[in-house]
């Protein structure tokens, strides 16, 4: 499973702005409040029938709002955060297994999107842990809104309509069916949670409008600002920041211009046909004209050619999103926009010798050259020695990096890209 968010799909914390952006979507949706509006007091402990009925109007609420009934009774579970540390720990064990997270790590470190000291289980579970407010897990059909005095208040409320809201969505069109050919593919992964995120995210900024105070509306900004929770997020490495964010806030403005053009019919669409790839969420024109990704494949016997020892120990689609990271900033990701396809492969040999073999296909001949200025400056910040080639046809150029100048130069030579 090619990334921990595979089977989860989860409500954070941080993305108020993004939240007052939807609502204002709609002329209904207008708030009364601005985030600095009055806080209301801590969440206090509900009886159990009471509860059920908070649990029962939001139900009826969200099932309004988003045109889809429940077809089986979800109960929800309130936990502690000290609990919900428990549940992601036993998910991203069973989601992540260990050897392809130090895969993943050896790569990051290899294109230099990680420290060298850092570990990247540590790194995915410090973000988890501290902004993930909610979760429903379609594995075992569970569904978890996080509060820290064990009561129900506008904040439980709120990210109780998203994840309500996801689980409707694996009632009527099945999330884990829908993860099912996403092995090898993180680009694809991240389109899919996008879909998902987006229709939670729309939902519960709609269900937000129509049913909460302006005191509640200021308090969930409040949570959402807490300084604690923007500096667990500043600690965390831009790819692994930009996995988990991508669904929450490109996700939300994906599903909210398909509303826009035709309803929640279109959402349902949507899961019907999902899209392939972060390119056509990032540009919902090629999701609408279908533009899917171009196959990119590397060599099989890759690792036989690189001699005795050598394993290829991950191949995998990035995608326009997370290549445009790897290139860093805004104006250098924009070389990303003329993505047609990629196929990256780790290489790992004897005596910790490390190698990276990354082909990238272009819309155009241009797109590849503006592609290829940025990558250069990219490739100095490896963490290894690295070079951009060109490939065939004019629209083809590869990343290679060594952990080594010989390994560079065997791994260049192997491709044909040599000399």
């Amino acid at each position: 499973m090619r990334r921990p968010t595979r089977h989860r799909t989860l409500a954070l914390l941080v993305v108020p702005a993004l939240i007052w952006a939807c609502g204002t979507t709609t002329p209904s949706a207008t708030p009364s409040a601005s985030p600095s509006a009055p806080i209301s007091p801590e969440p206090t402990p509900v009886a159990s029938q009471d509860l059920a009925a908070v649990y029962a109007a939001i139900n009826s609420q969200v099932q309004t709002i988003r045109g889809l009934d429940e077809l089986k009774p979800i109960v929800a579970k309130i936990i502690s955060r000290d609990e919900l540390a428990d549940v992601l720990g036993t998910s991203f064990d069973r989601d992540y297994p260990a050897k392809r997270m130090l895969a993943d790590e050896t790569l990051y470190k290899g294109l230099g999107l990680l420290p060298a000291d850092a570990k990247l289980g540590d790194v995915f579970l410090d973000l988890l842990e501290s902004q993930v407010a909610g979760l429903y897990d379609p594995t075992t059909d569970s569904l978890y809104v996080v509060s820290k005095e064990g009561g129900v208040g506008p904040i439980e409320r709120f990210f109780y309509s998203h994840e309500y809201d996801h689980a409707l969505q694996d009632q009527h069109f099945d999330l884990e069916k829908l993860q099912k050919d996403v092995e090898g593919h993180s680009d694809r992964v991240m389109a899919r949670q996008a879909l998902f995120e987006g229709d939670a995210y729309l939902t519960m900024t709609l269900w937000l409008y129509a049913n909460m105070k302006a005191d509640e509306i200021g308090q969930i900004f409040a949570e959402a600002s807490d300084p604690e929770v923007r500096a667990a997020l500043e600690r965390i490495p831009p790819i692994v920041q930009a996995q988990i964010l991508f669904a929450a806030t490109q996700g939300t403005l994906f599903v909210t211009i398909q509303h826009g053009n035709g309803g929640w019919a279109a959402i349902d669409q949507a899961f019907a046909d999902p899209p392939e790839s972060t390119e056509q969420i990032m540009h919902p024109d090629k999701w609408t004209a279908r533009e899917a990704p171009i196959a990119v494949d590397l060599p099989d016997d890759l690792a036989t050619r690189m001699g005795k020892g050598w394993t290829v120990s991950l191949e995998d689609t990035w995608g326009e999103h997370q290549l445009g990271i790897w290139l860093g900033g805004t104006a250098q990701a924009a070389a990303a926009k003329g993505w047609g396809g990629d196929r990256i492969a780790l290489l790992q040999g004897p005596n910790q010798a490390w190698a990276i073999a990354w082909r990238t296909v272009w819309d155009s001949s241009l797109d590849a050259v503006e592609f290829e200025a940025s990558a250069q400056a990219a490739v100095v910040n490896a963490g290894g020695k690295g070079s951009v080639l060109p490939g065939e046809g004019g629209t083809t150029r590869w990343v290679v990096i060594g952990s080594n100048d010989a390994v560079l130069g065997k791994l260049a030579g192997v491709l044909g890209l040599a000399g």
